[in-house]
């Protein structure tokens, strides 16, 4: 079985409202709260993608390079791995906001000692990758990722967060928790042994 899981806001818990706020009043900017739950720094607060831009080449990069793992990510990676499952971290981070975002996420990887077999950066269609390259499961944050993975014959299993509580019954397995996308994975892994899928 071949797993493709992201990193922000899957594997870690990315806390944009502190650091985005420390740096707006630093900075002394008019910029007001919209949406503390958001997963994209354009939609926290009422600033351009340009502002979003500056915010994280002036030091906001650090919400992303020294945000905690979440809770069981490395436990459950490294019994997956145990048993033969291949994991692959696969993540849309693009080089505008991260320069080198493979190397940014191996070190942040390295760093909190997540295990996995390979690493994919700047990965727009995540769905359409997975279908691509044979993976059996891509487990994520985004509903918008998790639906491609699902419209393209792929599992997906959504990381359930504020952000994403209103539209999660659209994906077909979710988890609050790493215990919960563990669970979920495990559903769906006797769901192939019953298909004959390897």
């Amino acid at each position: 079985m071949r797993i493709a899981v992201d990193i922000d806001d899957t594997l870690n818990a990315v806390d944009r409202v502190r650091y985005a706020g420390e740096y707006i009043r630093r900075k002394n900017l008019p910029f007001r709260l919209v949406d503390e739950n958001a997963h994209m720094l354009e939609k926290v607060y009422d600033w351009s993608h340009d502002d979003v831009l500056e915010f994280v080449h002036d030091g906001g990069i650090t919400a992303f390079t020294d945000a905690p793992a979440r809770k069981g990510a490395r436990e459950v990676l490294e019994r997956w791995r145990a048993a033969g499952i291949e994991v692959i971290v696969l993540t849309s981070r693009v080089a505008e906001w991260f320069g080198n975002p493979e190397k940014l996420s191996r070190d942040w990887l390295e760093k909190r000692h997540i295990p996995y077999d390979g690493l994919v950066a700047s990965c727009a269609d995540k769905g359409a990758y997975c279908a691509q390259n044979n993976i059996d499961i891509l487990i994520d944050d985004s509903v918008e990722q998790c639906l491609s993975a699902q419209e393209k014959g792929v599992y997906a299993v959504l990381a359930v967060s504020r952000a994403t509580l209103e539209r999660a019954r659209e994906v077909h397995y979710g988890g609050v928790n790493w215990k919960q996308i563990d669970a979920a994975v495990a559903h769906i892994a006797g769901l192939m042994l019953r298909a004959g899928t390897p």
